[in-house]
């Protein structure tokens, strides 16, 4: 036998077993008990526990506190029937709606308006930015006011109304909550009103965070997005379904089953797309590029492509390609698209192309090759080196941008009209509350900014 035969046996060897039998200890009842388990834990309450100092008052009164995003989702219907949800009977405030010749009077500046929820109302179809759909949740209506840099930008929207696109491409800048969102909004509804073709994307982070399927096109060495492609095309026919049934297809469009002739009606052809959802789905982005190159080439109507967080497209994306690379925002057919709008390497024949920033956005900050386009080094959250590297292509897309800033804090008229929207819903006081008191506190703690004056202001005091 070998001598390395006793070291190779299984069991613990005698060292082991002397140090277990040490360890262990016998109980009342006889049992083995380990003895590192036979310690006592301290009794609850003695000083040796965590938090024994701390003491909590039954009769603390808590402050009140604001929900969060998160906890402002819409309920169904059938548990919203209690008169607080019907937007009728809280409050009274009488407002007319936003008409695009009503908004550009002087005597509308700083005047309560109302979008219109009608069915083919863009807000209703579009839908709206995160912030805006949770602040009219708790308004129950979606108000606004006419300030001065709603007046400036619609006066820029018509004399754009005649020329291409490429002499109107244009992108709201300015401090996070300022109100960029809110104007963007107003443009739409009042270039609709005048008979134009919109074309709204509210939240273009959808397109670049991996939330919608997309599949590699040999033919355009692109990556195309399906899904999306299909809601842009069922919404621009709900909201401008009499403008696109007027304008005719300008080529031939080859499908995977018919062949769709030139001079057809877009509408017509939209509804190709919708009549056989689950087949035409994936054909949705050649649709979408046929349509769009028929209104580049059509006068009879005006076109304002608007996208609001305009730069998560400049941005790095969160979808990678088969080796798990990350996928530019210019190798995705409908970001790439955008931008080449925006850049005017494609145009339209008449309209314009608006896009705003959105700061509140911290996983998609605003790029430095747009900060460098638009020179805005003054929203810089920390010193910005000029060694940095820039990329090369997504500064051809940032070529002919123009900024339009909006003010960094509103003004005491609009302020005013702003707490008086929230005051007459009675989301904000009392019986015998000093308002004047109230207004001039918020104001001078917000420093004017829009989002705080109505988030961290009005809906977050404890003195209302």
């Amino acid at each position: 036998m070998s001598l390395l035969a006793p070291a190779a046996r299984a069991g613990p060897s005698r060292s082991t077993a002397t140090t277990a039998a040490a360890a262990v200890v016998l109980g009342r009842s006889g049992a083995v008990v380990p003895r590192r388990h036979s310690s006592t834990r301290p009794v609850p309450g003695t000083p040796s526990q965590p938090g024994y100092f701390q003491k909590k008052d039954p009769n603390e009164k808590l402050r009140r506190k604001i929900p969060t995003f998160k906890q402002l989702q819409r309920l169904p219907a059938s548990q919203m029937v209690h008169e607080l949800f019907n937007g009728n009977t809280v409050g009274s405030l009488e407002s007319l709606p936003l008409k695009s010749n009503v908004a550009r009077t002087p005597s509308s500046l700083y005047q309560i308006r109302k979008f219109e929820m009608n069915r083919p109302d863009p807000l209703n179809v579009y839908g709206a930015p995160r912030n805006l759909k949770y602040e009219y949740t708790v308004l129950t209506k979606p108000y606004n006011v006419v300030r001065e840099i709603t007046q400036e930008a619609l006066r820029f929207v018509s004399h754009s109304k005649g020329t291409p696109s490429l002499d109107s491409r244009v992108v709201l800048t300015g401090r996070a909550g300022s109100g960029k969102s809110v104007l963007l909004l107003q443009i739409v509804e009042c270039t609709i009103q005048d008979g134009w073709v919109v074309i709204y994307i509210p939240r273009a982070v959808n397109l670049v965070n991996s939330t919608t399927p997309y599949v590699y096109n040999i033919r355009t060495q692109t990556y195309q997005q399906p899904s999306y492609s299909f809601q842009i095309l069922q919404r621009m026919l709900t909201v401008n379904g009499g403008a696109l049934s007027k304008i005719q297809l300008s080529e031939d469009l080859v499908l995977e089953r018919q062949t769709v002739r030139a001079g057809t009606p877009l509408s017509a052809v939209i509804e190709i797309a919708i009549a056989e959802k689950e087949r035409s789905i994936g054909q949705s982005p050649a649709i979408l590029e046929a349509v769009m190159k028929s209104l580049e080439v059509q006068t009879q109507y005006p076109v304002l492509l608007a996208v609001d967080d305009f730069q998560a497209l400049y941005g790095k994306t969160a979808y990678r390609d088969p080796h798990f690379d990350a996928i530019r925002s210019y190798h995705l057919s409908i970001p790439r698209m955008i931008m080449e709008y925006a850049s005017g390497r494609r145009n339209f024949a008449r309209g314009a192309v608006f896009g705003a920033l959105s700061l509140s956005q911290s996983n998609y900050p605003l790029p430095l090759e747009l900060r460098d386009a638009l020179q805005l080094q003054e929203l810089d959250a920390y010193p910005v080196s000029p060694y940095l590297k820039r990329s090369k292509d997504m500064l051809a897309y940032t070529e002919g941008l123009r900024k339009l800033e909006v003010p960094a804090k509103l003004s005491m008229q609009e302020a005013l009209a702003v707490f008086e929207i929230w005051k007459k819903r009675m989301a904000i006081g009392k019986d015998n509350s000093f308002y004047d008191e109230i207004f001039l506190s918020k104001y001078t703690e917000s420093g004017g900014n829009a989002r705080d004056f109505i988030w961290k202001g009005l809906l977050s005091t404890t003195d209302l």
